[in-house]
């Protein structure tokens, strides 16, 4: 392959609480995208994405709530991808995990920036002093990053307990979306596990139960809140957490219907989605914009399900991005982002 043809790409937009430490003082205020959305900000009276980004530090409390964070995590990675260069890499198809899905409606042109900025700040500024239930991570995969029958088993078996439900299909991570007393079980039956620095289960900081019935009610209410915003079929393919494909001459009210209702009500399987757009698509990789690191590893465990080009485990993973052709690339790395940006 000649060295100017483009990475045929399958585009990953990360969710909600990916922006963090890492990303403090690091988004562009000078972007077309970051400039835009300050505005729309500096309107609604919310701090703008350029003075969140400028604080001090990095303070929880502050960039994890979801009126700050869904919006943080949306412009970051809408601003990163300014930067890619058409002549290193071509978009072949756009998906997004969770509320990434709201980015990916940007990015494949099935809503306006700002009318996709207004649907993730209406679906954010919800939760703002109203969490509903939690969110809480358990994984699935062993070290080597296949399946583990006896994880996966005692995940099934805590899906049984009353208020506890799936919140999100994570490559080798269930996210369980669960009421108070659903929490309380989960941690009272699932046995503790340490991976690195983190202990399982894991509550995620000010996160509400989204993709499980809880959300009902938000649901309802977004119907109502947004019925007019301008939907239309995508410019570039996408598939959803439901594992469908919604192509270029897609319906825009089913994309509108599915955003609103099933996206928030539904488990969302980022490994069904990511079967079904590699699949269709082939690309040569997976492309992981800013800040979107963190995706690495649950993609990588889907890519080893699936066993594309041969991945058996972690270690046949790590020998392929190690070589110049990686099957995942991260913008949040600066030597992978090299291969796709100018």
């Amino acid at each position: 392959m000649s060295q100017t043809t483009p990475r045929r790409l399958l585009l990953l937009c990360p969710g909600r609480g990916s922006y963090g430490r890492a990303q403090i003082g690091t988004l562009p205020p000078e972007s077309p995208t970051v400039r835009q959305l300050n505005q729309l900000r500096a309107e609604a009276g919310r701090p703008t994405l350029t003075a969140l980004d400028a604080t001090e530090r990095f303070f929880p409390a502050l960039h994890l709530a979801g009126e700050h964070a869904s919006l943080l995590t949306f412009g970051y990675t809408l601003a990163d991808l300014e930067s890619l260069d058409p002549d290193k890499a071509q978009t072949v198809a756009v998906v997004g995990n969770s509320m990434g899905w709201y980015t990916a409606l940007a990015a494949a042109g099935a809503l306006p920036l700002l009318d996709a900025a207004r649907l993730v700040e209406t679906l954010g500024g919800y939760q703002e002093a109203n969490v509903i239930g939690a969110q809480v991570l358990y994984p699935t995969a062993g070290d080597d990053w296949r399946a583990h029958a006896v994880l996966t088993g005692l995940v099934e078996e805590a899906l049984k307990l009353p208020g506890v439900y799936r919140s999100i299909r994570l490559g080798g991570m269930t996210v369980f979306g669960c009421t108070r007393e659903g929490l309380s079980a989960l941690n009272e039956t699932l046995p503790k596990l340490q991976r690195g620095d983190r202990t399982f289960p894991l509550q995620l900081p000010l996160h509400s139960a989204f993709h499980t019935p809880l959300m009902a009610l938000t649901s309802a209410r977004a119907q109502v809140d947004l019925k007019d915003l301008p939907w239309r079929s995508p410019a570039l393919p996408m598939v959803g957490g439901d594992g469908n494909h919604y192509g270029r001459t897609a319906s825009p009210a089913v994309i509108a219907r599915y955003t609103l209702t099933t996206q928030v009500t539904d488990p969302f399987d980022l490994n069904l989605c990511l079967r079904a757009a590699m699949g269709e698509h082939g690309p040569d990789a997976v492309l992981l914009p800013g800040p979107g690191n963190s995706l690495g590893a649950a993609t990588a465990q889907i890519l080893i399900q699936l066993g594309w080009r041969g991945l058996r485990d972690r270690r046949d993973f790590e020998e392929v991005q190690a070589s110049p052709r990686p099957l995942v690339i991260s913008m949040d790395r600066p030597e992978q982002r090299a291969l796709v940006c100018r």
